[in-house]
Formats: C-alpha cells, sequence, structure tokens
C-alpha cells in the first residue's frame, strides 16, 4: 500500500487517506496489453448485421431473358445478374462477429495497467448516500472533492438513486466495478471509486 489517496465521505469532506494495492496500482502500466484490450473491445461493440443479396436472394425469375443470338444484343442468362438493375451484389457484405477473443490473463492484466496509469486521478469516496434522487448534490459533491472535467463513478453494485442522480450531468458516467473496462478508465479525467468498489476491484484484479 505504498499510494495513497484521499478518501471523502458522503458530504465530501475529507476524513483520511486510503492505501491502494500495489499488485494493482502500483505496477508498471503494459501498453501493449492495454492496446489489445482495447482493440479487442471496440470492434466487439460492432453489430456485424450488415447484409445486402446476392443474385441467388434478389427477386426475379430464372428464366433466361432473351435467346442466346440473333437479337444483336449481348447475351444475357438471367435478369438476377450483378450486371442488372436490381440484380445481386457481387461479394457485398454479409452478417458477421467482429468480437475478438482475448486471455483472461491478458484482459486483467490490462484493467490493472489502465488502473496504474491512471492512479493520480484517483479519488476516494466512502459510500454515495441518498434518500431520493439529487442531481444537485452529487455535482456539489464532484466540485467538492475536486472531480471536475469528464469523471466516471464506479460502484460496488448497482444503486438506483445514484443513477437517477447522475445520469443528467453532462461527462459523468456511473460503471459497476465487475464491468470496468480500459477504454472507460483511460477515456476520463478523473475516476470517483467508493471503498467498497475499490475493495472489489482488489479482490477480483489482484491476480
Amino acid at each position: 500500500m505504498s499510494y495513497q489517496v484521499a478518501l471523502f465521505d458522503g458530504s465530501g469532506d475529507r476524513i483520511s487517506d486510503l492505501g491502494l494495492a500495489d499488485g494493482i496500482f502500483g505496477i508498471v502500466p503494459n501498453e501493449h496489453e492495454m492496446h489489445r484490450a482495447l482493440i479487442r473491445q471496440l470492434p466487439g461493440w460492432r453489430p456485424g448485421t450488415h447484409s445486402t443479396l446476392t443474385r441467388a436472394e434478389v427477386a426475379g425469375g430464372g428464366k433466361k431473358p432473351w435467346r442466346q443470338k440473333g437479337t444483336g444484343r449481348a447475351r444475357q442468362g438471367s435478369i438476377r445478374s450483378p450486371l442488372w438493375r436490381h440484380g445481386g451484389v457481387i461479394f457485398g457484405p454479409k452478417p458477421r462477429d467482429y468480437s475478438k477473443e482475448l486471455p483472461r490473463k491478458i484482459r486483467r492484466l490490462a484493467l490493472r495497467s489502465a488502473l496504474a496509469a491512471r492512479r493520480e486521478d484517483v479519488i476516494a469516496i466512502a459510500s454515495w448516500e441518498f434518500e431520493r434522487p439529487r442531481t444537485k448534490k452529487v455535482k456539489e459533491i464532484l466540485n467538492k472533492i475536486g472531480a471536475v472535467g469528464k469523471v466516471l463513478l464506479i460502484i460496488n453494485e448497482p444503486d438506483e438513486l445514484l443513477e437517477k442522480s447522475s445520469r443528467n450531468l453532462q461527462g459523468v458516467k456511473l460503471i459497476i466495478a465487475g464491468n470496468l473496462n480500459v477504454k472507460d478508465i483511460m477515456g476520463y479525467d478523473k475516476l470517483v471509486i467508493t471503498k467498497a468498489a475499490l475493495a472489489r476491484i482488489e479482490e477480483v484484479f489482484a491476480s
């Protein structure tokens, strides 16, 4: 626990310092594996539903449009030919899966590397406490603890009140610790993590 961050309470007041696990936040970031994880993540979001019709799938009969010889026109075998209007498409796109596989050890190393690279931007909060949705309260707390710009809120388990309180704040995203990914970690200016979420991250990703 050589690296420590400020720990704030639910009102935004600093209460102590909190040590971060060296096995995650103290390692030397592996940029190559971070890049591999990002390359895996981004194409995986593509739906891959693009599709075109081949000559076997377009509408139209299989009858030869005119006889082979004697008409003065080019010979044709079918109106479904790609040479015709409304004909089939040659080598057109078909539905496919863009997802890429990556070993679990590599995925975890990439996440640890991303967290280690952003450790100076980590802010710990004991917990979020709401009796009802309060967007203004979330904004005030973030400003008070110095979480400005694009902010990623990381919690341990789903919190409906916090989700409703933060979803209208521009540049603020809420995510569960179990759904952490390299793109979000690297794409936000500050990472506001609850104490419980930090414990979960250390438990899951430390090895």
